[in-house]
């Protein structure tokens, strides 16, 4: 009998089951009855060596990080390792194609690994399925809110996208702009992307501007090349406009790029906003007119969150971390002829 097989047993993972073998917090009483009776069915005795290895080796946070290319995560899984290295916790970091199910990642980690929390750092809600039910470790969905999620050891960290998107339109309208294009991301209702492409419709209608999903947005992914490309066919399909707002400043920079190779100035011919305030948006020329998240607040609640529930079993709890608009460089006043 190995703890591999009283995990089988009880349909709990191997990190619950070595949680209640070694004594410690974080696991429900109806899972440490159940487990602890099989331990005492099947007269398992941990081998005390084999034991100790595995503390030594286990024990970790595991951080899936989805996007390869995306400015905003690699700044906030930078700040989360570092706050978990100094607080001595070890943790193991796997980063995945923006299309690959992350759920399908934690599974597998947990099989592998003695895991005691798991930080999903960005997150498609559509794929946190039933198999959910086979995870329960503290998990934190980080940058995208999980209040809908009815798991009750699933808490998040986020910014109130809706809203900050809105904003952008917002502060373009305001500045004269009306045929604005919205690039970024696809408007699944779970991802991310729909609580910014709904901002963004949002702060059309209030602002006079009519909204056509077919004219006003294009989808593609969080990276400079798809905003190159994207921005390559708007420009060559339509002549009229003044303003593109990028769902994040990675896709912003190709936009930007885009417009420079088909003999246009940013903001002199069109206008373009981003969203994140990574670091590179201070420095392009011109600096991004953005939505700045304060990542060091989202790691660090992160981070607190984790290990408030690692240590109580509570219910879930949804952070909304600040945001602020952040004016560059690349929009001016936009005066007809």
């Amino acid at each position: 009998m190995t703890i591999k097989d009283i995990a089988e047993l009880s349909g709990y993972g191997i990190g619950t089951v070595s949680r209640v073998i070694n004594k410690q917090s974080g696991v429900s009483n109806k899972a440490r009855e159940k487990i602890l009776k099989i331990i005492e069915e099947s007269n398992y005795e941990p081998n005390e060596n084999a034991r100790q290895l595995k503390k030594r080796a286990g024990d970790v946070i595991a951080i899936i990080m989805k996007g390869r290319r995306n400015g905003l995560f690699i700044d906030i899984l930078e700040r989360l390792t570092y706050m978990l290295s100094s607080m001595q916790e070890g943790s193991i970091v796997q980063i995945i194609d923006e299309d690959e199910d992350e759920v399908a990642e934690a599974l597998r980690f947990i099989r592998d690994k003695n895991l005691k929390g798991l930080i999903f750092l960005g997150a498609n809600l559509a794929l946190f399925d039933d198999r959910m039910k086979e995870i329960d470790i503290p998990c934190i969905i980080t940058t995208t809110s999980a209040t809908d999620l009815p798991w009750k050891n699933v808490s998040s960290v986020s910014v109130d996208d809706e809203s900050a998107a809105s904003e952008l339109v917002r502060y373009l309208a305001s500045r004269g702009h009306k045929n604005i294009v919205v690039i970024g991301g696809s408007i699944s209702e779970k991802q991310i992307s729909y609580a910014r492409y709904m901002g963004c419709k949002k702060g059309f209608q209030e602002n006079g501007l009519e909204f056509d999903s077919e004219r006003n947005y294009v989808a593609c992914r969080y990276s400079m090349e798809a905003g190159y490309e994207v921005t390559k066919k708007i420009l060559a399909s339509s002549s009229d406009v003044t303003a593109i707002v990028a769902l994040s400043d990675t896709i912003a920079v190709g936009a930007m790029r885009a417009i420079k190779d088909a003999g246009k100035q940013v903001p002199d011919d069109i206008s373009v906003v981003g969203f994140d305030g990574i670091e590179l948006s201070k420095f392009c020329i011109p600096r991004i007119t953005t939505i700045s998240q304060d990542t060091d607040n989202i790691a660090k609640r992160s981070v607190e969150l984790l290990f408030k529930h690692m240590q109580n079993t509570l219910g879930n709890e949804h952070d909304i971390a600040p945001y602020r608009l952040v004016e560059g460089e690349s929009v001016r006043e936009w005066i007809r002829n």
